[in-house]
């Protein structure tokens, strides 16, 4: 039994959902969210409050269940609250630069890496700081994880592309050879 999916989730006022053809539809005051829903579940809406219910009990019925309760409270307070992720660069000569709808990082590549950000999703940059922000939760975790796979934070001296508050252990690194005579 899901502990998650068992449990209503609750619609706010200025929120919409709606279900229909195998789509939902989540409207808000930022915007609106649309995904798809596994036939193995069905979403039953009533005032104010929204119930996922597993179509039978086998394995992959259950298993929907919380991960559908989970997309539809993300999709609900996306369209509400904004998610951000914020990312650092650290590096001497390490920058980036936002350009139109594109991010041009330099970091120590022999060439400029140039990322186009996703429809949805707005990057805010300062200095060696970014902001990824946008409704949809999956969208702004994952783009975000792509910029952090263009130079992740290396142990020897923590340079690259890592999430603010994101801890990097470091290693010793090569110690200088005693000289014995």
């Amino acid at each position: 039994m899901s502990r998650i999916g068992k449990n209503a989730i609750v619609i706010p006022e200025k929120t919409d959902v709606s279900v229909a053809d195998g789509m939902m539809t989540v409207k808000g005051p930022l915007g609106s969210i649309t995904k798809s829903v596994h036939s193995m579940v069905s979403i039953e809406l009533e005032k104010g409050t929204a119930k996922v219910v597993p179509a039978n009990t086998s394995k992959l019925a259950r298993s929907l269940w919380g991960t559908t309760a989970a997309h539809i409270r993300n999709m609900i307070a996306g369209v509400n609250k904004k998610y951000e992720k914020k990312l650092t660069l650290e590096g001497i000569g390490y920058r980036v630069e936002l350009q139109g709808k594109s991010l041009k990082f330099i970091v120590g590549f022999s060439h400029p890496v140039i990322v186009p950000i996703p429809q949805g999703l707005e990057v805010l940059v300062e200095k060696n700081a970014m902001t990824v922000s946008g409704i949809d939760k999956d969208a702004v975790g994952q783009f975000a994880a792509d910029i952090r796979q263009i130079k992740k934070p290396e142990p020897y001296k923590g340079k690259g592309i890592r999430y603010v508050g994101e801890y990097v252990r470091q290693k010793q690194g090569k110690k200088a050879a005693a000289t014995s005579s």
